[in-house]
């Protein structure tokens, strides 16, 4: 009976962290008119050089597929938060670049709760830090999800699971 409670009580852990995300990306779309995936596509263009990155570097750091890294960079773009800039002397390669609209928004934007987990999970001692990583690959193994994009399915792509 106790490994049966020990169970139950790890998933009602698991399901306050999916609760708080989904809670944080409802408000955070509701406030400021973007997702989450929206956000951190921001984030790496105000932390990148000269504001700006190509196509492939935000989806390699978002580790999101070109197709819905177009999706997320198409509607950030129809909101006039950045803006594609073609690359003198070859048109068909565009560099992304944030624009001062994109910056506004992100100056009055609070810090995410995986900002504030980052900081917090840094000022842990490197041991705790691995027990926390190895326990959540054993989780995402249990699960069978190691292949899953990172990213909120009801704020971008919800067409896309469609089965």
């Amino acid at each position: 009976m106790i490994g049966r409670i020990d169970t139950m009580e790890i998933l009602i852990q698991i399901r306050k962290i999916v609760r708080s995300i989904n809670i944080e990306s409802k408000k955070i779309e509701k406030e400021y008119g973007v997702s989450i995936p929206q956000v951190l596509c921001l984030h790496y263009l105000r932390d990148s050089k000269n504001f700006q990155a190509g196509q492939g570097e935000i989806r390699r750091f978002l580790n999101l597929n070109p197709s819905t890294t177009s999706g997320i960079i198409n509607r950030l773009e129809a909101k006039g938060l950045i803006a594609r800039l073609p690359k003198s002397g070859d048109k068909r390669v565009v560099t992304i670049a944030l624009t001062s609209k994109g910056d506004q928004l992100m100056e009055g934007m609070p810090a995410l709760l995986h900002e504030q987990l980052s900081e917090k999970l840094n000022k842990l001692d490197d041991l705790t830090t691995s027990r926390v990583q190895e326990s959540l690959e054993l989780l995402v193994n249990l699960l069978g999800i190691s292949q899953l994009e990172a990213f909120d399915l009801h704020a971008e792509e919800p067409r896309s699971i469609s089965r």
